[in-house]
């Protein structure tokens, strides 16, 4: 996972850079858990995919940490382990994780949303900015 925090003043924003854009995919959602919580006390117990599409890549981006973030909200999931592949407008990622154990997890920041707000993706670097509400 390869990723910096870049100061923002009241949110959360992350610069990504890879060798290929789908590993900046990856490395974004990587980062957005690592946010949360220790990721190195979070196992690989169970495998999910989610797809996001879009017109561009800033929305199948957007997309895509939305669908992880909703997943942990709503299924009180922790993700650690991601492989993005692009299918045309799709995004398709397969994430590992398990679901929260209080007695192991501690949340470090609590992310309520993905934002539009500065959100760029740059497929010829490859690298992507995004910011996340706290």
């Amino acid at each position: 996972m390869a990723y910096e925090k870049v100061e923002h003043t009241a949110d959360l924003m992350i610069r990504c850079h890879a060798p290929t854009l789908e590993e900046c995919f990856q490395d974004a959602a990587s980062a957005m858990f690592d946010q949360m919580t220790d990721l190195e006390k979070v196992s690989l117990q169970e495998e999910f995919e989610v797809e996001s599409d879009g017109d561009d890549h800033e929305q199948r981006l957007f997309g895509l940490l939305s669908e992880l973030l909703y997943l942990h909200d709503a299924e009180s999931l922790l993700l650690k382990q991601f492989h993005v592949t692009f299918k045309n407008d799709r995004v398709i990622c397969r994430a590992k994780g398990e679901r929260i154990d209080p007695l192991r997890h501690s949340l470090r920041t609590e992310i309520k949303a993905v934002t539009y707000h500065m959100l760029r993706v740059n497929p010829s670097v490859p690298e992507l900015t995004v910011i996340f509400d706290l």
